[in-house]
């Protein structure tokens, strides 16, 4: 086992003399050689070789043999085999226990692959990463039939503790789905994800957006975003986003393929919908208006909000919130998000049916069956309500009619 550049060494390596050398003590010690060879001498001045090493982000200590029955050079070389497998993804414990299935990575790779040609090519990289990050480094080298749900258990607690709940919950999903892949490939008979229900983990709190509820704060909002002296693209986007309830990354992703003057719809393409269902925006007169302006502009850009360092691309959503910080609005008043919390409380309040508002703020139907027919429901509905949000903005931003009904 010679000497690798960059390793560090409080002491000079063993030699056959060095080890001979060291003798009982009150208490049992260890001496270190390096990559993680050590000497531990017991106080009866036995000595016994060790190796420590790390596997699935957990620090294993395990016996070599005794010494002079294992003598220096057969411990260095037990070191060095025990690393190349840990390189194959075996724990040296285990190394008499053989499987021929394929590894966790292997498994997730053939179902990643097969998957994401029906996935936008964001989603896929999201996968792939939150894969790369929390899952592969663990468990990706182990065998496909050697995952046990106890491994599983232990491995989403570490996530669990991090406090970011909503990173589990998409691990446990694109973990369960790999084991699934793997049972429907005849590689294991059981899901060990299948029977770990989400209620023992922690609850992830409900996210409350700040936003503005008071109809003179929300139009004095409106009238400071008419301030915005930065870009055309962040300028418009701000306008429009109160309007059509989109998230802050579906509106930035917006292409002139979705739009339909004709029909004044704003079909949004499921790729970039949160929920990856298609979605129908409604255009009011107001947003028609504002899109068909611009239009006019000759960007060179299939996205509507294009970013100026790059045309193949939209504006990001920090670009969006770091302007309306920019105008004054902290983070505890209000986020981008929150124009959405906004319609929402008022719909809601001045009497719309709260299955259109639901609808138009893409939410997800509990029940499959009946979301797999509601892409279009309510869609009248839908379009008189977009109509009378819209108009009671221009209202409040021109600070008239304030006692108003949104539906007069």
């Amino acid at each position: 086992m010679p000497l690798r550049r960059g390793d560090k060494l409080k002491n000079k390596p063993f030699t056959d003399a060095k080890v001979r050398s060291f003798k009982k003590k009150s208490k049992v010690y260890r001496e270190h050689d390096y990559g993680g060879l050590y000497l531990e001498v017991a106080v009866s001045g036995s000595k016994i070789w060790k190796q420590r090493y790390n596997f699935e982000q957990k620090q294993v200590m395990i016996t070599i043999g005794h010494y002079p029955h294992v003598s220096l050079l057969d411990a260095r070389q037990a070191v060095n085999e025990n690393k190349q497998l840990l390189v194959q993804g075996i724990d040296p414990r285990h190394k008499n226990i053989k499987s021929s299935k394929p590894t966790f990575n292997e498994m997730f790779n053939k179902w990643h692959n097969q998957k994401c040609s029906e996935w936008s090519d964001n989603y896929a990289y999201d996968v792939k990463q939150r894969a790369d990050c929390y899952l592969i480094p663990i468990i990706g080298r182990k065998p496909i039939d050697k995952i046990t749900t106890p491994d599983m258990l232990a491995l989403l607690k570490k996530i669990e503790e991090k406090g970011v709940l909503d990173t589990l919950r998409k691990i446990k999903g694109i973990a369960s789905r790999t084991f699934s892949f793997s049972v429907g490939m005849g590689e294991i008979t059981v899901n060990p994800v299948r029977d770990l229900p989400m209620d023992i983990f922690k609850r992830r709190k409900q996210v409350h957006y700040p936003t503005f509820t008071d109809p003179k704060d929300i139009g004095q909002l409106l009238r400071t975003l008419d301030c915005h002296k930065g870009t055309y693209q962040v300028r418009a986007a701000l306008e429009i986003a109160p309007h059509i309830f989109l998230r802050p990354g579906e509106l930035t992703k917006l292409i002139w393929d979705y739009v339909d003057f004709s029909d004044r719809i704003i079909r949004v393409d499921k790729s970039i919908m949160k929920m990856k269902r298609d979605h129908l925006v409604p255009m009011s007169n107001q947003v028609f208006d504002m899109l068909k302006d611009l239009s006019r502009i000759e960007s060179g850009s299939k996205y509507i909000f294009p970013s100026l360092r790059n045309k193949n691309k939209g504006i990001t959503t920090n670009a969006l919130l770091s302007s309306i910080r920019s105008l004054g609005i902290n983070s505890g008043q209000f986020v981008t998000h929150g124009f959405r919390g906004m319609a929402s409380s008022f719909l809601h309040e001045k009497g719309f049916v709260s299955d259109v508002i639901e609808r138009q703020l893409a939410h997800v139907e509990a029940n499959k069956v009946k979301a797999a027919y509601c892409h279009a429901e309510y869609l009248e509905q839908r379009i008189v309500l977009m109509q009378a949000w819209s108009n009671y903005l221009d209202d409040l931003k021109s600070n008239v009619n304030l006692t108003k009904t949104i539906k007069e």
